[in-house]
Order: structure tokens, then sequence, then C-alpha cells
């Protein structure tokens, strides 16, 4: 996996790719269109950002580069690369339990706070990619 050049784009599998976390200076682009809804993405070295319809979907500090995303009712799924360990910020239904693995092993359940968020750590190396599934309990 790689960063992705242009910055968001839609995969054959009915996923989305974004963020280049190889970016000396902030980038965006907006409007973006998939599946009926409106994407903007942010990204650079120092955080990677995500929103759909104006609302927050995806946020990491430093920045990654996040390939496959699947959201739906049950969760979301990805793929995330980046230079070092990242905070990763996700927005998910308010006051829900939702269980996290991480690579592989699971991390345990997490529950969103009113606004809908759930933070986790992910340790990433460079050049590998980490698959992340954050599920509805």
């Amino acid at each position: 996996m790689s960063v992705v050049a242009e910055l968001l784009r839609t995969e054959t599998d009915d996923s989305i790719s974004f963020g280049n976390y190889e970016l000396s200076s902030k980038s965006k682009l907006e409007d973006f269109e998939f599946k009926g809804d409106i994407y903007k993405v942010k990204t650079f070295g120092e955080i990677t950002k995500l929103e759909k319809n104006g609302m927050f979907l995806y946020e990491s500090v430093p920045g990654t580069a996040v390939t496959g995303l699947k959201a739906g009712e049950d969760g979301v799924t990805f793929t995330v690369e980046g230079k070092e360990d990242a905070q990763i910020t996700l927005g998910l239904e308010d006051d829900t339990e939702y269980n996290v693995t991480i690579d592989g092993e699971s991390a345990g359940a997490m529950k969103t706070n009113m606004s809908g968020k759930i933070s986790l750590s992910v340790e990433l190396d460079a050049g590998k990619a980490v698959e992340v599934s954050i599920k509805k309990d």
C-alpha cells in the first residue's frame, strides 16, 4: 500500500481510499461525490481528516493513508498506513458500543461518546498496512 496521490479515490470494491502523509504542506480535495454523498479530505504529514456530507468521519494525527474504507450501519472497516503510530478518531453513532479489531487482534469493546466519536491508537511502521475493523456489538 502507499499514499493516495490523488488525495481521494473510489475503489472497484465500492470503498474509498484517501490521505497522503508524505505531503509537507496541507492539501485538500472538496466536493468529491461517491454513492450520492459528498466527501472532503484534508491531508499532509501532520493530520488526515475526512468529512462526509459536512460531518466528521475520520481524523488521524499524524497523517495517514487509508485504503478500502467501508462505512455502514454496522460499523466501519479500513486499512491504514503511516510513518509512525497514529491516534485515529472516527465519527460513528452516538452512545453506541463497538468491537474494535486492529491487525487481527481484538482491542476490546469501546463506546462512542454523546457526539458519536471513538478514538483509538494504531501502531504503524513505515510501509506496513494495518487492518482496522469497528463493528457494532
